[in-house]
């Protein structure tokens, strides 16, 4: 399953060389991030709810080619992997039909500030979007049967 953010470039974002200065690839990737965890059920009123939501354990960008200022930044986001606690997310950043950049997340479900498993329904709709990793990845998910582990 893929998922899409879009938004446009904001002028503020523009470095001095006239492109997308990199602290902003991370933070569009950070909404991408939110829309994956409000797919698979770790929305604002789950979060709420029970205290509860998705840390960013690590996090791997490649900058592949620059985005130009007024550019329509187009996210396509997978889960690549889940375990019990931990959600593997890969985001491709595109423009104008061009890949201008990916992140990978490692992100781990927490609760009342400790790390915690996902519930069932949560792990169950995270797994059921999980998808390959594509080649590029780490390589460093492991693939586990039981998403309650972990």
């Amino acid at each position: 399953m893929s998922l899409l953010w879009n938004e446009p470039v904001q002028d503020a974002w523009i470095d001095y060389n006239g492109h997308l200065s990199e602290a902003y690839y991370v933070l569009v990737f950070g909404h991408a991030t939110d829309n994956v965890m409000d797919a698979v059920g770790i929305d604002a009123t789950y979060r709420e709810a029970h205290d509860a939501s998705l840390y960013t354990l690590e996090a791997h960008v490649r900058y592949l080619a620059e985005v130009p200022a007024g550019a329509d930044l187009e996210v396509r986001s997978s889960v690549i992997g889940v375990s019990g606690k931990l959600l593997w997310i890969w985001h491709e950043l595109w423009v104008d039909d061009r890949l201008r950049a990916t992140e990978e997340v490692l992100g781990v479900h927490v609760r009342g500030g400790a790390s915690a498993p996902m519930p069932d329904d949560i792990a169950a709709a995270a797994g059921a979007a999980r998808v390959a990793p594509p080649d590029e990845a780490s390589g460093r998910i492991r693939p586990l049967a039981d998403p309650a582990t972990g």
